[in-house]
């Protein structure tokens, strides 16, 4: 059977932004500059969970020769992971009810709004805000590890929401102010 990317490829449905690199890169732990995000993805949206595992099965199957000597690794590692059973909830309190994966790319990511336009303010795309991503999977065999991750394509922010990390917007923080020459007379 002739698999191609689009058998690989997965647009999300709407998931939150965590740990979000998207401007600019970030070191990753072995000294790579990359792109990445963190999707936390409701256990609720079947739909994109489907399409993920259908895809990395196709990532599976192109890899056999490849990556995995044209046989099925007993050990597969794979990037989708269960907040609810791999994260302090009472305490992150995001992770409850999805799943997460770290998904990163060597290229910068096309950022665009609900309209399709190019977001350049790279505060408007952060952790906590959702959008629907583009990712592509693939098998990897590296220093004895193998399995399935997946790549960064692109990101649609489609709605604002709480920061996560404690930050906070400017608006929120301040009341407006009235410049009053009394008050800089003291």
């Amino acid at each position: 059977m002739n698999k191609t990317n689009q058998t690989t490829k997965v647009v999300t449905g709407r998931v939150r932004l965590s740990y979000a690199h998207l401007f600019e890169p970030a070191e990753t732990p072995s000294g790579e500059m990359k792109y990445s995000v963190m999707l936390l993805i409701p256990k609720s949206d079947k739909e994109t969970i489907a399409k993920i595992k259908a895809a990395q099965e196709a990532a599976v199957q192109l890899g056999l020769n490849k990556k995995f000597g044209g046989k099925r690794p007993i050990e597969l590692k794979n990037n989708l992971r269960d907040g609810d059973e791999e994260m302090d909830t009472a305490e992150r309190p995001e992770f409850k009810g999805v799943y997460f994966m770290n998904v990163s790319s060597k290229t910068r990511p096309g950022i665009v709004d609900k309209s399709l336009q190019p977001i350049i303010d790279s505060t408007e795309v952060y952790s906590g805000c959702y959008a629907h991503v583009s990712i592509n999977f693939f098998a990897y065999n590296t220093a004895g590890n193998k399995g399935v991750s997946a790549g960064l394509n692109h990101v649609q922010k489609i709605a604002d929401g709480e920061y996560l990390g404690g930050r906070s917007r400017a608006e929120d923080d301040f009341d407006c102010y009235e410049d009053d020459e009394e008050d800089l007379l003291g």
